[in-house]
Parts: structure tokens; C-alpha cells; sequence
């Protein structure tokens, strides 16, 4: 795997949005792969200390280093049935904070909870973060709410989430205090479920990628002719585009073009 970001010699908090939207984003690439793989990778990046939770097909990281420790919930793998039953338990449940949370995400967060509370008691300097892509989206996204409601745990600095579903209800998502990136490519799948009519909604600031690969802000009918688009150029090239825009890979490739180029978003 062929990294774009550099590591970040004062911390994660000397970067920009650009810049720290394409770190996480390959941190969130890095746990789709096993430890072997991701330690040196991690490496690359500046993380010296690397650890893997697992339990029941539950899948996150901690990457950690002096000044930073990230911890990045590992997306839904095809092969996997724990993770595909958790996108379809899609009933509302009492959350752990306030209103309701989608039941699945609650269920792969609660496996991993203890592992994951513990090391963050243990953090002493370092800021916190969370990020992930897809299922693992959802999971960092209720991983920073608890953060949050527990006076015992220290306040996550941001969340960046790639692709990632509606994760609960309106009186969920408005209390999530936590700064949340919210990064969407065109017509991403993903991000349009579970159904508005469920109740379910969004949360964060969105940092839109539309179909040329650049970030801006479209709204209303824009997005919409935007979207078209995108969905013309997905068959020209022989493919699906809602399902090829849930790449973990070409929101690298379109983040990068943007953080590189130091081109600001729209």
C-alpha cells in the first residue's frame, strides 16, 4: 500500500482539515488489512504503538504514538457475516447517552467497548481521535459519543468518517458534541442508508466530493445534476457508481488530490 501522507513531526493538530481528512483516511484503508500488514504501515505514519481489537468479528485499531493516539473502527468485510448482520440490524435502540442509536452498530461497539475504554483511561498526554470507513463509521461515530457522555474519559478531539451510514436518530446526532468530518463521494451508497423514513439522520460537518473528484459544497439541484453525472460516468466505464464511490481507495485518491495540491475545499 502506497502511502500519501507524511507523518506529522508537531502532532495531528499542526495539520489542516485537508491534510488531516487524508491521514485518517488512510489510517481507515490500513485496518481493513491484519496486524502483520498495518504495524509497519502505522509505522510509516509515525505510530509507534499499535494494537488490534477483535472480538466476535468486531474489528478496530488503536494507533498511538507521543502526542496522538487514534483509534479506527475496521469497515464491513463481504466475508464476513458478523459484519453484514450488524449493517442489517437496522431496529432503533435506547443508546447509551441520549434517544436511539441503529441496534447493529450499538451490538459491534459493545463487543469492543471494554477492550477500547481501557486504553483510553490509560492516555495521559495524548489527544484523542476516532475515525473509520463504512460499518467501521458508524462504529467510531457512537465510540466518540460515549468518549463524550463519560466524565471519566477525556473529550475526543474529531471524528473523520468516510462513507458511513445514518447512525441514529434526531436526538442522537443533535446532542453529538464531538467535531465530526463527515466525508461523502458523489453517489456513495452507504450514505443514504439506513432510510431517512426510519428516523435515522446524519451527523457532522459533510465535505462532499462530487464527480470529478474535487470538495465542495453542492446542494439542492446542483447535487442532484452532480450525482446524474457521476452515474453516467460510472457506466462509460462499465461500473455501478454507488457501489464503486464506497471505495476506500478513491476517497484516498480524491482527498489526496485536493490535500497535495493544497487545493481548498469549494
Amino acid at each position: 500500500m502506497e502511502l500519501r501522507s507524511t507523518k506529522p513531526a508537531d502532532g495531528i493538530s499542526s495539520l489542516g482539515l485537508l491534510e488531516k481528512g487524508l491521514l485518517f483516511a488512510e489510517l481507515a484503508s490500513i485496518a481493513y488489512k491484519d496486524p502483520k500488514e498495518a504495524k509497519p504501515l502505522a509505522k510509516k505514519l509515525g505510530f509507534t504503538s499499535t494494537e488490534f481489537y477483535n472480538r466476535d468479528g468486531a474489528q478496530a485499531y488503536r494507533f498511538q504514538n507521543a502526542r496522538d493516539c487514534v483509534i479506527v473502527c475496521r469497515g464491513t468485510e463481504p466475508t464476513e457475516w458478523n459484519d453484514i448482520k450488524a449493517d442489517l440490524q437496522a431496529t432503533p435502540v435506547r443508546s447509551e447517552s441520549v434517544s436511539r442509536v441503529h441496534r447493529g452498530f450499538k451490538k459491534e461497539v459493545d463487543d469492543l467497548w471494554p477492550m477500547v475504554v481501557e486504553d483510553v483511561r490509560a492516555l495521559k498526554k495524548q489527544t484523542l481521535w476516532f475515525a473509520g470507513h463504512s460499518l467501521g463509521a458508524a462504529m467510531a461515530t457512537v465510540m466518540a459519543s460515549r468518549c463524550f457522555y463519560d466524565d471519566t474519559l477525556m473529550n475526543p478531539a474529531e471524528l473523520h468518517t468516510y462513507g458511513s451510514p445514518r447512525v441514529g436518530w434526531p436526538g442522537y446526532v443533535k446532542t453529538m458534541a464531538v467535531e465530526h468530518h463527515r466525508w461523502v463521494n458523489n453517489n456513495d451508497v452507504v450514505t443514504k442508508v439506513p432510510l431517512w423514513i426510519m428516523g435515522y439522520r446524519h451527523d457532522g460537518i459533510e465535505h462532499y466530493i462530487d464527480s470529478e473528484g474535487d470538495i465542495d459544497q453542492e446542494r439542492g439541484l446542483a447535487r442532484l445534476w452532480d450525482g446524474f453525472q457521476g452515474t453516467v460516468r460510472g457506466l462509460c466505464a462499465g461500473s455501478v457508481d454507488a457501489v464503486s464511490d464506497h471505495n476506500m481507495s478513491d476517497y484516498i485518491a480524491h482527498i489526496a488530490k485536493s490535500a497535495l495540491g493544497k487545493v481548498e475545499p469549494k
